[in-house]
């Protein structure tokens, strides 16, 4: 299940939780009915923030930004991601010119890489 599915889900358990019928949520809300039977109904897959927000504010909820991985590990996971995808490039010219690359030098070269994106910019490691 995703996190959308999950969201749209307690939205609507809330919503029978407190008796409200779709109509009436879609006036208080100013959210067109199609829209909140969408929503609600998990198929909401285009859904705006914004009527989503609407919908969950009528219900006496709120949407909360929480951390579920760490920073340090989510600038790791995009280092290691960009450096696989440099080397990769290397190893392609490599090859091309019959100078292969091990795996273990390539190991190597990813492992500087991943050290060598997370001491310099953010920027940098962000940029595609």
């Amino acid at each position: 299940m995703t996190i959308r599915q999950s969201l749209f889900e307690k939205l609507e358990t809330r919503r029978r939780e407190l008796g409200l019928s779709q109509s009436v949520l879609s006036e208080r809300s100013g959210v067109s009915l199609p829209t909140v039977q969408r929503i609600l109904s998990g198929h909401g897959r285009a859904a705006s923030f914004e009527n989503t927000l609407a919908i969950a504010q009528v219900l006496g909820m709120q949407f909360d930004a929480v951390t579920v991985i760490p920073a340090k590990e989510l600038l790791r996971q995009q280092a290691l991601k960009k450096a696989e995808r440099l080397v990769r490039m290397v190893q392609g010219t490599s090859a091309l010119e019959a100078q292969g690359v091990s795996a273990q030098h390539l190991g190597q070269m990813i492992k500087k890489t991943v050290h060598e994106l997370l001491a310099g910019s953010r920027r940098r490691l962000w940029a595609e």
